[in-house]
């Protein structure tokens, strides 16, 4: 039986592992196939620096981004109220509905800064009043946000 060998791969290679990644395989695999086409490099100390130096920038850029949305769901919940104006029709009914642009571009408007329509969780609005709306900034940070939506 043969020993497996390290290899750190350069791209990313399906049900093996993203670029990166210190993966096992074996011999006839890495010498066959990986390195002539230049999927994969052999472990040295030197690349495994470079491996980690590129993890640690990663981790990083990730929780920057995190950092970013907490501040981002401060600075919405500080607002407090956002206005979306609607014409309106009989008993308080507005004409058509509240969708996720219109509170994407309301944040735009207080914040100076964009939501994406996609991350917002609007309910059904039909008629004037106050609503609460979920709004998913990060994987792990999501903030709720009231507007009231007012005649135009």
């Amino acid at each position: 039986m043969a020993k497996r060998v390290q290899v750190v791969l350069q791209e990313d290679i399906r049900k093996l592992g993203i670029s990166g990644d210190l993966v096992e395989v074996a011999p006839g695999y890495a010498r066959n196939y990986l390195f002539p086409r230049g999927l994969a490099v052999r472990t040295t100390p030197g690349v495994l620096k470079q491996v980690e130096r590129r993890r640690e920038e990663i981790r990083q850029r990730l929780e920057q981004i995190k950092n970013d949305a907490e501040a981002m769901k401060t600075a919405l919940e500080t607002i407090g109220m956002f206005v979306i104006k609607k014409p309106v029709g009989e008993d308080e009914a507005i004409f058509g509905t509240v969708t996720s642009s219109d509170v994407a571009e309301a944040i735009q408007l207080a914040t100076q800064k964009e939501v994406d329509r996609r991350d917002i969780s609007v309910p059904d609005i039909n008629k004037l009043g106050e609503y609460k709306v979920t709004i998913k900034l990060h994987a792990d940070v999501t903030s709720t946000i009231n507007i009231r939506v007012a005649a135009d």
